[in-house]
This record gives C-alpha cells, sequence and structure tokens, in this order.
C-alpha cells in the first residue's frame, strides 16, 4: 500500500473517532435528560466504536509495515485480527442491546411503568442516523480503494450505528406521538437493532476466522488464476494451485510445466513473465511462488 492510501485509511479511522466522541456525549446525555432507554442503550453502543477505533489505528499500524526479518509475509494478519475484533465487539454489543430491551418489556408485562421519552432523545436520534450514514458510506469507500479488510469491518460497524440509532429513532417517536400506551415501543426498538447487529457482525467474524485458518480463495478466483496462467507465453498445465489471503493481499504458489528442452535462464524469463501478469492482474504486493516442471513432448513415431 503505497503512502497516499495509508494516510487516507488512517485519516478516515480518525475521523470516525471524533465523530464517535461527540455521538456518544451527545446521546447518553439525550438519553439521560430525554428519559430514553434506547437512545442510552444507543449511547452505551457507540461506546464500544472507542475500543474498536483503537484497535484498528493501531492494527493499521502493525500491518502497513513492510516485512522484516521475522514476517517474511509481511504483517497482514494482524489486521485479520483486528477486523475478527472488531466483528467480536458488535455481537457482544448486540447482546447487550437484546438483553436490556427483553428484560424492559418484561418489566412492562409485570406493571412497570416505563417514563416517556422528550423531544431532545428524538432529534438526537435524528442527527445520529444522518451522520453515522455519512461516516459509513465515507469509510466504506476508502475501505474499497484501499481494499483494507478492517476499513471496511468499521465501515459496517458505522452501519451497524445507524440501524441502532434509526430503530431508536421509532421507538422513541412511537412512544412520544402515539402516546403513553406506546412507550413499550422504546425498547422493543432495541431488540429489534439487536439482530441487525447480530447479522453483520456474524458475516464480519465468519470471513475472519476463515481466513485466519487459512482457507482458500473462491473457487472462482482460483479458476481465473489459472486462466491467466495459461495464458502466458511458455507455460503449460498449470496446477497444484495454492492460494490463501494474507491481511489484504492473496498469496499464490502455483506448479507450472515449461518445455525440457529451455535453459535455466529461459525457463526463469518465463516465471517472471508469469510474476508480473499475476501481480497487475491482483496487485504489486501480492505473495507469489512458482514451481516449474519439466514438459516433455510425445515421442514422434
Amino acid at each position: 500500500m503505497d503512502r497516499e492510501l495509508k494516510l487516507r485509511t488512517r485519516k478516515v479511522i480518525w475521523i470516525g473517532f471524533v465523530a464517535n466522541l461527540i455521538l456518544t456525549v451527545l446521546k447518553i446525555l439525550a438519553g439521560i435528560f430525554g428519559r430514553s432507554s434506547a437512545m442510552i442503550a444507543d449511547g452505551v453502543h457507540s461506546v464500544s466504536d472507542f475500543a474498536t477505533d483503537l484497535v484498528v489505528v493501531g492494527s493499521l499500524s502493525v500491518s502497513q509495515r513492510p516485512r522484516d526479518h521475522n514476517h517474511k509475509y509481511g504483517h497482514g494478519k494482524v489486521e485479520t485480527l483486528a477486523t475478527a475484533f472488531v466483528g467480536g465487539v458488535l455481537i457482544i454489543v448486540g447482546v447487550g442491546l437484546f438483553y436490556s430491551g427483553i428484560m424492559k418489556i418484561y418489566g412492562v408485562t409485570q406493571g412497570v411503568v416505563l417514563p416517556q421519552p422528550g423531544l431532545g432523545a428524538f432529534y438526537a436520534a435524528i442527527g445520529s442516523v444522518i451522520i453515522k450514514e455519512i461516516l459509513f458510506r465515507y469509510t466504506i469507500q476508502v475501505g474499497r480503494q484501499t481494499q483494507s479488510q478492517v476499513v471496511i469491518a468499521n465501515a459496517w460497524h458505522h452501519r451497524s450505528d445507524v440501524y441502532s440509532s434509526f430503530g431508536a429513532l421509532l421507538g422513541i417517536g412511537g412512544a412520544i406521538f402515539l402516546g403513553s400506551d406506546w412507550v413499550i415501543l422504546d425498547p422493543l426498538a432495541a431488540v429489534i437493532v439487536s439482530f441487525f447487529i447480530f447479522r453483520i457482525a456474524i458475516k464480519i467474524t465468519r470471513e475472519t476466522l476463515l481466513e485466519l485458518i487459512e482457507t482458500s480463495l473462491p473457487s472462482a478466483h482460483e479458476d481465473e488464476i489459472l486462466q491467466i496462467a495459461a495464458e502466458v507465453k511458455g507455460v503449460h498445465d498449470p496446477h497444484e494451485l495454492k492460494t490463501r489471503k494474507i491481511g489484504n493481499q492473496i498469496a499464490i504458489d502455483i506448479h507450472i510445466k515449461v518445455l525440457n528442452h529451455l535453459n535455466i535462464e529461459q525457463a526463469h524469463e518465463i516465471t517472471v513473465d508469469l510474476e508480473k501478469t499475476l501481480r497487475k492482474a491482483y496487485g504489486k504486493e501480492t505473495y507469489i511462488s512458482i514451481h516449474t516442471e519439466p514438459l516433455i513432448p510425445p515421442a514422434k513415431n
């Protein structure tokens, strides 16, 4: 990743960090003074963003270091671990929101009277939805441009905040404008939001765990690699392909056959051409290992 892309990834994370700080304080205060359990829960959800933002900043700093003597494949797995951490935090947040909402709903069935939220909480929810959606779109764009897993995961964390705040908005709005009989909509919104968060968290966590256990790239991706290799002049019968992800890079290990009458220098030139072709397709930081085998032409009758 070049210097400009590194600066963009760090910039987007720090912008999100500052925005999360401001939103967390505003949402918790709005929830307390606006008597809204949904807004307080949403504010607590935002507190988790600090932990993930700090982990993301730290992981990017480490994962973007160049290869060294002890890390010949670079530090990309650090980014994968950080992405898994973000997914784990989202799972915990989802459990917390679900439990809190269920307990309040149960309390209502037992005769507990929930306070009616105020307009301050309602306006705070509107502001949170707008700001977080802007952050999501900006972060996901940078994440895709830089092909950074952890930045993309952090973008989805912003989107989970959008769901959380939108659910709180509906619950608070219903509790305010439909009257005291509908105050239960406030905790009910928190429960519904938790399911959206679970869905995102499980997707993020599953993908990173698959990478950590060295799962190969999808079959379609591997077929594409074999096709690219087969089209390089001098390459015959590409086979024994092994692939995996290392952070936002991929590793390719492939066997090819070259005509047996070629000398070492000629065979080497073919492997260099293949490396250049693969790096052009998948990025200059792609890890490539090529094993050559002799191709013996069929005997002439």
